[in-house]
């Protein structure tokens, strides 16, 4: 498995631990996975998610794990966070079209 965040794509880092004689050797910076299990509720499905601690806050000031995919650059998002992407914006067209649909048959009564 890769330490990869699967929403904001943030991977490991390299940098140099730095000793007090200002020696330097290479290191690895890991960032600050977890592993959550979320409800996409437009498409009632659990999906299981490895996500940094940041995305978790991200998710949460964008409103819910629907928006925060939404929202997000495709080049950040994983494999499958695009797929479910692409099937959250096909079901609210959807939705739009029968919502769209709904009215014209009322105004038409």
């Amino acid at each position: 498995m890769s330490r990869i965040c699967e929403l904001t794509g943030k991977r490991r880092e390299k940098g140099n631990r730095v000793s007090h004689s200002n020696i330097k050797t290479r290191r690895f910076l890991q960032p600050n996975l977890v592993k959550k299990k979320w409800m996409v509720s437009e498409l009632k499905k659990t999906v299981t998610l490895t996500l940094c601690a940041s995305a978790l806050r991200t998710i949460q000031t964008r409103g819910g794990i629907e928006r925060a995919i939404v929202m997000e650059k495709d080049e950040n998002l994983s494999d499958r966070l695009l797929g479910l992407k692409r099937e959250i914006l096909k079901r609210r067209t959807e939705l739009a079209a029968s919502k769209k649909g709904e009215e014209v048959h009322a105004v038409q009564n």
